[in-house]
């Protein structure tokens, strides 16, 4: 299969999971990605992030964010490899990082020096929360742009205080975010700087409940029983059952109460009740459906169409017919020959399926690769 960006070149220098989750996409869809790293510590994600679980010497979360790329070591204060990193900069069709604002510029890597190497590199970065401002220097770590956020109070129940997204989502959106910006600018002659803040992308993330509070200013509640959506009524939320959860979106209460034959139910017939008291309606719901099985209840609701599914843990998932239709686990091998299992590019083209069977790589694993190519070019 002939990949979208076959023969487009980027140089990564950003480490950790911001800016290295967009290089990821982009090498799964063709990019040849060369990774510059420190050259004694590496990329620090290589022993920060679950370091427990090692994989060819780095830790499963690197080789989770980095398969697919080449590495190469370089000190950048060293006058030898610096001219090095330059030539490859003139190759280059992106240049990507994700430092705090002022570190590539004191390494002459900054937008302005990659311009006067090569006009027609587009120059791609992440920052925590923008290059100006009283946070401009603040560390751009997922759970301190999430705090800043205002993302926390969405979660969970009123009386839980904030509650953190488990997943590093600033770090992925912003990813995600970079790799739109620079796949915009390779189809735009013009545009050759792109730049993404995690903060900007947390309050991107959140446009739906901010575009309310621009116009009233109201502060949320998220309720106390079964919270799911501080804007969605009765009966959006998660519901214990027998042996397990069962969750419950958008649904008319008047239609589960005759489905159920719940009395207490029926006592809710006004729509605009149902985000006004939608604690008590919950409460009603939580004591029925904490009597039987979720598979009982799913019986009911599924065929009348209420829109409704099992909480599944990771176990139950990859067992279930609905994930290996997918087909979305694929095996990918480091240059040490060391096998491990991981995700696929989720994007389909044609139909078909991305996958690349190449792991992330070790430390200053191409350099030798990197410098003969030069001397070829």
């Amino acid at each position: 299969m002939s990949l979208p960006l076959s023969g487009i070149k980027i140089l990564d220098f950003s480490q950790f999971l911001s800016a290295p989750s967009a290089t990821l996409r982009l090498a799964d869809l063709g990019a040849e990605v060369l990774k510059v790293e420190h050259h004694q510590k590496g990329d620090l994600s290589r022993s920060i992030y679950a370091s427990q679980i090692d994989i060819a010497g780095s830790s499963a979360f690197y080789q989770a964010i980095n398969r697919g790329k080449q590495s190469l070591s370089a000190n950048l204060k060293d006058a030898d490899d610096l001219a090095l990193v330059k030539q490859l900069i003139r190759q280059a069709d992106v240049v990507v990082s994700n430092f705090r604002p002022g570190v590539m510029q004191r390494l002459g890597l900054d937008f302005e020096s990659i311009q006067a190497i090569n006009p027609n590199a587009i120059y791609a970065e992440i920052s925590g929360y923008g290059a100006t401002g009283p946070w401009a220097d603040k560390p751009g770590q997922d759970l301190l742009v999430q705090a800043l956020s205002g993302a926390l109070w969405m979660t969970g129940a009123d009386s839980e205080g904030p509650v953190p997204m488990g997943v590093a989502v600033a770090d992925i959106l912003a990813g995600a975010q970079l790799a739109q910006g620079i796949l915009a600018a390779l189809l735009c002659d013009e545009t050759k700087l792109v730049q993404v803040s995690m903060l900007e992308s947390m309050l991107d993330f959140q446009f739906e409940p901010l575009t309310l509070f621009y116009q009233d200013g109201e502060e949320l509640s998220r309720g106390e029983v079964n919270p799911a959506h501080p804007l969605v009524a009765a009966p959006y939320g998660l519901y214990r059952t027998t042996n397990g959860y069962l969750a419950l979106a958008m649904g008319a209460i008047s239609t589960l109460a005759e489905l159920l034959d719940s009395d207490p139910l029926r006592v809710y017939q006004d729509r605009g009740e149902w985000f006004a008291k939608r604690d008590e309606i919950k409460q009603v719901l939580a004591d029925l459906l904490a009597t039987n099985t979720t598979e009982h209840w799913l019986a009911i609701l599924e065929p009348a169409d209420i829109w409704c599914a099992n909480v599944l843990d990771w176990q139950q998932l990859l067992e279930h017919d609905g994930f290996k239709v997918l087909d979305m686990v694929q095996t990918v091998v480091t240059g040490q020959g060391e096998r491990y299992q991981t995700t696929r590019c989720p994007i389909r083209l044609d139909g078909q399926l991305i996958t690349s069977a190449q792991g992330a790589p070790t430390l200053g694993e191409h350099n030798e690769l990197i410098k003969a190519k030069l001397q070829e070019a």
